[in-house]
């Protein structure tokens, strides 16, 4: 089981049938959908991923169109994971990855996953039993200091202090991020004037960079149902004028690019 802290005393968590609760006796339900709510703060208490956002995901990614990127997630996991080992899907959305996470480090590991998203928490509960959820923010995480020996940040917002603060001395942070001309295909069929991404840098200070993997391929979308799941599962969905999106609506087909760095970082002090 993966150990959480109490949001209020900073104690650890101690899980019951229906309950986490600390020494002071602070008591946090679990829902039935499997996570413990830990947000305590105001400013904190925002929706994350809707519905939308977390059923279109799921419906994509279960067509198995990102599964190198998964594939690749899955060998860092098993050359970086030991027996024991605790690992944080930090921001882990609807749980495609942190599901493939809990199979490649085996029955012997602890995971947990954090996200602000109760939406995709529930998701995750949907696809396996072998993870701990809490609906948290990767600004302020109910985990202990140097508790986790690897950490996973796939297209979330990144907090390197606080990632640094959870792993211990050696830990593992795998990251992964989109390259300049991802999906440009698809915003070439929205937009008039289609952009590439910004390029980011691969360093990440406090952070030693230990490999980057970049990931280049093309998918072929055969049906407009996965079109709109790929656009409705990113942030364009949100920033597009109906006049942009409806574009999509007379789509059966579509070839666009996929372009991925998978990031491996260590802890070292």
């Amino acid at each position: 089981m993966f150990e959480f802290l109490c949001p209020i005393c900073k104690n650890p968590l101690v899980r019951t049938e229906k309950t986490y609760i600390c020494e002071n006796s602070h008591s946090f339900d679990i829902a039935k959908s499997g996570y413990v709510n830990l947000l305590i703060s105001q400013k904190q208490q925002c929706h994350g991923d809707d519905k939308l956002m977390v059923q279109s995901r799921r419906d994509f990614l279960d067509k198995g169109y990102y599964a190198p990127l998964r594939n690749a997630l899955c060998e860092q996991i098993q050359k970086y994971a030991k027996t024991g080992s605790r690992i944080l899907d930090a921001g882990a959305g609807e749980g495609y990855y942190s599901a493939a996470v809990a199979d490649a480090a085996g029955d012997n590991c602890h995971i947990g996953a954090i996200d602000i998203s109760k939406h995709a928490l529930t998701a995750i509960n949907k696809r396996t039993k072998n993870i701990d959820c809490a609906v948290a923010s990767i600004y302020d995480m109910p985990v202990a200091d140097s508790s986790c020996q690897i950490a996973l940040n796939f297209f979330a917002p990144n907090c390197n202090e606080e990632l640094f603060r959870i792993l211990d001395n050696g830990g593992i942070l795998i990251r992964a991020i989109p390259l300049r001309r991802h999906l440009f295909s698809l915003k070439s069929a929205v937009y008039d004037e289609p952009y590439e991404n910004e390029p980011e840098s691969y360093d990440s200070p406090p952070f030693s960079l230990v490999s980057a993997k970049e990931l280049r391929f093309r998918i072929n979308l055969d049906s407009n149902k996965d079109i709109l799941s790929l656009f409705q599962m990113t942030p364009y969905y949100y920033k597009t004028s109906k006049k942009d999106y409806e574009k999509l609506l007379s789509l059966d087909e579509l070839e666009t690019e996929v372009e991925f760095c998978l990031l491996t970082y260590e802890k070292k002090l």
